[in-house]
């Protein structure tokens, strides 16, 4: 059965537990965010609540495990109702990732604080924040991306000129197919993962550095 996961199976639980948390803090950051601009659309749908159910899609969810990438439920968003529709954009797009990547660097203040205690379970415990901070930092990387449907295109998007912007709009049907055989295929190795095994270690370094001198005053 393992081989048709993404995930040694003894890792599962902690992967939905990761799961769970990083999507509903990224799509709550959307909703809230965009609610500070005057975007009222996801609150109308319920969207800014720690529900991991209103914001996880089944589909995206099961696709991580498998696969190794997915997504969530996307947060509606209605730019047209922000009082600062370009700046409410961005900020909106860039803030689900920033989540993330918070996310992480909270999972390894937790991690380096249990290495620090003598309690039960401590490998348990320690390999669940490592993981956790490992997927947080693929969320964070991945949805940066400038590929549709992701954050990061959606910012490119806003900094493009308008006749660009309709040109790119009118391939984006296409663009999602192209960004599904860089990340599902053999294409990838070549492509998206020399991303993540060059920015995922030098972060989880920084990281480590930043706590290790928090730690050691």
């Amino acid at each position: 059965m393992e081989n048709f996961l993404a995930y040694p199976l003894q890792d599962i639980p902690y992967v939905i537990v990761t799961l769970l948390i990083a999507f509903t803090i990224h799509e709550l950051a959307h909703a809230w965010v965009a609610l500070l601009f005057g975007d009222d659309t996801a609150k109308n749908e319920g969207r800014i609540t720690f529900n991991p159910l209103k914001h996880v899609d089944p589909v995206g969810f099961i696709f991580v495990i498998i696969a190794g990438f997915g997504w969530a439920k996307p947060t509606p968003v209605s730019p047209y109702k922000m009082k600062h529709r370009k700046v409410g954009s961005v900020v909106v797009s860039l803030v689900g990732p920033v989540s993330n990547l918070l996310l992480a660097f909270v999972g390894m203040g937790l991690y380096f604080l249990f290495l620090q205690m003598d309690v039960g379970y401590s490998q348990t415990i320690l390999h669940f924040f490592n993981l956790f901070v490992y997927l947080n930092l693929v969320l964070f990387i991945f949805n940066l991306l400038p590929l549709p449907p992701l954050d990061g295109y959606q910012i490119l998007s806003e900094f493009l000129p308008l006749k660009w912007k309709l040109k790119v709009q009118a391939y984006e049907n296409y663009a999602l197919l192209f960004f599904l055989i860089l990340v599902i295929t053999p294409l990838s190795k070549y492509t998206i993962s020399p991303i993540f095994n060059t920015l995922i270690p030098w972060m989880t370094g920084e990281m480590a550095s930043f706590y290790y001198f928090f730690f050691q005053i």
